[in-house]
């Protein structure tokens, strides 16, 4: 069994759409400060054809994977 964590990284558009990037393997001692730093160069760099222009939000979530054996 294998266990994954992911940060997900909500943002809005300039259309009112959500728009999310995740992120595998965040660093255990993450901050909400070094998170919102984060979003807020994403939105600045302006990389991507969504608009981003805000922040929805963020989560960390762990996927758990169980491989069978045959």
């Amino acid at each position: 069994m294998e266990v994954i964590k992911y940060l997900r990284l909500h943002f809005t558009t300039v259309s009112g759409d959500e728009s999310s990037i995740t992120v595998r393997y965040p660093k255990d001692d993450l901050t909400g400060t070094q998170v919102e730093t984060c979003m807020n160069a994403i939105i600045g760099a302006a990389i991507f054809t969504d608009g981003l222009n805000g922040i929805a939000g963020a989560d960390i979530y762990e996927r758990t994977i169980t491989d069978f054996s045959f």
